[in-house]
């Protein structure tokens, strides 16, 4: 593979949401993943077309190997792997490992060099760690689904704030952070990643503005939460949604001009007071053209402006087309790697490989064909 992660082997316990983003991250970025499944049989086989209880697209460029680690004899061969690795990826609850007798302090003095990363959502320490919960809990003690949403609640924004956002893409930089320690000073480390503590950090521009009393606590009543005329969404005459978001004078004194609107009223850019009154008279002027014809006149200008796509439309959109930003892999459409590296590009994505645990110890750094049924999807 591809890709400045290149020569990192990382070790992915099975688990969902930001462990498995994570590893598809590094795997993307060219980093050897092994994912340790512990499901036996031929669920893995490499024919097997997508399951519904893992995801094969966050596997993808990555390798799929069983081990039952309550088995003496498996823990052997995986301790085995891990004096391999550079990194492992624990997704389970504080203490699991060390219940299994392959805690950090055990692992870590059989690789002194690895960086052992655990991946919960409320840490390891802490009284609320013991406990279960979900993207919506931690990002409701982290202040960031308080302000989300309409007026009346908050509404939970997929499982993107928490789990891939403050969890996996977290979990992924610190992990990075900590591998280039360990090359520079042989030094491995426990990394300690709660979705809590990441969806916070992503809150830090509203922390402050909230701090220098930029903005109100309210929901739906902010210039970047939906309350303000010239950021957000609109309907269109065919039941479709533009977004627009010309926060500065001269780009919403662009789509006044291209809107053809004349009405002092909208001069008030920054008046909340005046917000309501001029997203009404927004909405209804939207409501007078499709999609279509408010893309071709709004599109590609500088008023800050695009169509609301589904996933099933966003890959052709030409823009998306134009830089690959979506590849197919065996049939399936999927984002493709990112971002664009000038001198260690990623490369297109490959199905996920079944590998036999025996095999992986025999050949450390053997890697599966890349698959031959993947492409780009440019235009």
């Amino acid at each position: 593979m591809a890709g400045p992660l290149s020569g990192l082997r990382i070790i992915s316990l099975g688990g969902l949401g930001p462990a498995p983003l994570a590893s598809m991250l590094l795997a993307d970025h060219g980093a050897e993943v092994i994912r340790i499944e512990r499901k036996q049989g031929t669920e893995l086989s490499n024919s097997e077309p997508m399951r519904k209880d893992i995801s094969r697209l966050m596997l993808r460029s990555q390798k799929l190997t069983i081990l039952n680690l309550k088995n003496p004899d498996d823990v052997i061969k995986f301790r085995a792997l891990i004096k391999t690795a550079h990194g492992l990826i624990d997704p389970y609850r504080p203490g699991s490992m060390e219940s299994l007798g392959i805690g950090p302090d055990v692992l870590l003095a059989d690789n002194p060099r690895l960086v052992f990363s655990r991946m919960t959502g409320w840490g390891q320490t802490g009284p609320m760690a013991p406990y279960a919960g979900h993207d919506i809990n931690y990002i409701a003690l982290s202040g960031a689904l308080a302000a989300i949403g309409p007026a009346e609640r908050p509404i939970p924004p997929l499982p993107l704030v928490g789990d891939m956002g403050g969890g996996g893409m977290f979990l992924a930089f610190s992990m990075t952070a900590a591998l280039l320690h360990a090359q520079q000073t042989g030094q491995g480390q426990i990394i300690d990643c709660a979705m809590t503590e990441g969806a916070g950090l992503l809150m830090t521009a509203f922390y402050e503005l909230y701090a220098t009393g930029d903005w109100n606590i309210d929901r739906d009543a902010n210039f970047l939460d939906g309350g303000a005329h010239f950021y957000t969404t609109y309907k269109t005459a065919d039941d479709q949604f533009v977004s627009i978001g010309p926060l500065e004078p001269q780009f919403y004194a662009l789509l006044l001009k291209k809107l053809v609107i004349t009405d002092s009223d909208f001069e008030r850019q920054m008046d909340p007071d005046s917000w309501p009154k001029l997203k009404i008279k927004l909405a209804e002027l939207f409501l007078t053209k499709t999609r279509d014809e408010w893309c071709e006149l709004l599109e590609m200008t500088d008023v800050c402006f695009a169509p609301v796509l589904s996933m099933a439309e966003a890959p052709s959109h030409p823009h998306a087309k134009a830089r690959g930003a979506f590849a197919t892999v065996d049939g399936v459409v999927q984002p493709a790697p990112a971002p664009h590296y000038s001198t260690t590009p990623l490369a297109c994505p490959r199905s996920p490989q079944y590998v036999e645990i025996d095999t992986l110890l025999a050949t450390p750094s053997a890697d599966p064909k890349p698959s031959n049924t993947v492409t780009r999807n440019n235009a």
